[in-house]
């Protein structure tokens, strides 16, 4: 009892301070000390619940994607879930998906990924995608130049601008950028003759376009003689294209229609709505030298609706698109401006824009002009065969076996190319 007297006098001394309760082990038991009368009982200790985090611990994930900085910065590499019972679960992201996103914020400093799997640069481009890497200014146009030189046609095989010339005009560079596309629609953008968009079509890189739409463009015979050159002289360019839309551009004449015959390969062509003035003979001439034929019915192959954006950068053409609806949208602070100049009886010039339409000709004389290739089975539109249309195409084909073969001679090879063809071959 020595050490039991010694403990309560250590425990009625004034000079310690409180420390609590006391334990004693005694025996493989633990004892519990009394501050009051010095005494031992037997007491089990009372174990506390194990929490691995406090009561008010709580998390909350934010995510600034308008700072670019802070972005780049993050380091969220867990993903919180919560069970049924409501306790926050945590767990550790797969080293895969930490590298690809470390990748696809730093994609503009790739060198090349030519020879890197599809499937991997599929996700590569998805996650850069997702952080809107290509619709930055400088970064965003060499990010997608390196897919662009690697994959081609997997990144976008078609693309739709239909009505979009502010996209074209904005995002020039990067749409130049797109390779082995098959599909392209440029309709009711009015481009014109001498846009870098038309020049560009003329070059190896859309060698393998097969379906070119261009209804409403102000295109000229001018504009066909620039496209065609290539065609025409070094065998290059558009010569594997086989639809051809040039409808509702009326500077179009007979003579431009010459420079179409190059594209022996065209299947199905719509003139309608150009400035024709002999129609009689345009049906003849490109009937007998390239084989097209006058349908009486519309053709599917010039419905617009087929023509879609396809490929993995299909949600990054629709960023563009958003981009340039939002800094077109009219902005509230021009309310003020609009009220004063009612309160002092001005009227208000409209400054909406206005949505593109068609320049439709007189189709009443001509009607609809399109054309297609008897010989074509797979091209998917309907065909109405007359028993006076296949004698009429039957005359035609035995004609043209009876002509002469003048055509083929080397002068007239050499009057094709005129003064103006030189001069446009040499900017190549």
């Amino acid at each position: 009892q020595n050490w039991t007297r010694g403990m309560s006098y250590c425990l009625h001394s004034g000079s310690h301070v409180d420390t609590g309760p006391i334990y004693v082990r005694e025996n493989g038991k633990l004892h519990l000390v009394t501050q009051a009368a010095g005494s031992i009982q037997n007491v089990a200790p009372k174990t506390r619940p194990f929490r691995l985090f406090s009561r008010g611990f709580s998390v909350e994930l934010c995510m600034n994607r308008e700072d670019d900085k802070a972005r780049r910065q993050r380091t969220d590499h867990f993903i919180f879930t919560y069970t049924r019972e409501g306790n926050l679960r945590y767990s550790a992201k797969s080293l895969f998906s930490l590298v690809l996103g470390y990748i696809s914020d730093n994609v503009d400093h790739i060198d090349s990924l030519i020879g890197f799997p599809e499937q991997i640069a599929e996700k590569l481009f998805s996650a850069a995608e997702a952080r809107q890497k290509f619709t930055e200014p400088v970064t965003g146009l060499r990010a997608l130049q390196k897919f662009t030189e690697a994959y081609g046609s997997l990144v976008l095989c078609s693309l739709c601008l239909r009505d979009r010339y502010l996209v074209i005009s904005d995002k020039l560079e990067e749409i130049k950028s797109f390779r082995e596309l098959t599909c392209l629609d440029l309709s009711c953008c009015k481009l014109g003759d001498e846009h870098e968009l038309l020049e560009h079509l003329t070059k190896e890189a859309l060698s393998s376009v097969k379906r070119l739409l261009l209804k409403d463009t102000s295109l000229s015979d001018a504009g066909l003689r620039r496209m065609t050159a290539p065609v025409r002289v070094l065998k290059r360019g558009l010569e594997n294209l086989l639809v051809l839309d040039l409808s509702c551009n009326p500077k179009i004449t007979d003579g431009g229609i010459g420079y179409l015959l190059s594209f022996k390969k065209l299947n199905c062509l719509d003139i309608t709505g150009t400035g024709l003035k002999d129609v009689d003979a345009v049906v003849k001439r490109l009937q007998t030298r390239i084989g097209l034929v006058r349908s009486q019915v519309p053709l599917k192959e010039f419905d617009h609706s087929n023509c879609k954006t396809e490929g993995w950068a299909e949600q990054t053409v629709l960023q563009w698109e958003q981009a340039v609806m939002e800094a077109t949208k009219p902005q509230d602070n021009l309310r003020s401006s609009t009220a004063a100049l009612r309160f002092y009886g001005k009227t208000h010039r409209i400054e909406a824009a206005v949505k593109c339409r068609p320049v439709e000709a007189d189709t009443k004389t001509s009607g609809s002009l399109q054309f297609y290739k008897e010989k074509v089975q797979n091209c998917h539109f309907p065909l109405k065969k007359e028993v006076a249309g296949s004698h009429e195409l039957r005359n035609h084909k035995k004609r043209a076996l009876a002509e002469p073969e003048k055509e083929r001679t080397s002068k007239q090879k050499h009057l094709c190319l005129t003064v103006e063809d030189w001069d446009l071959l040499n900017t190549y």
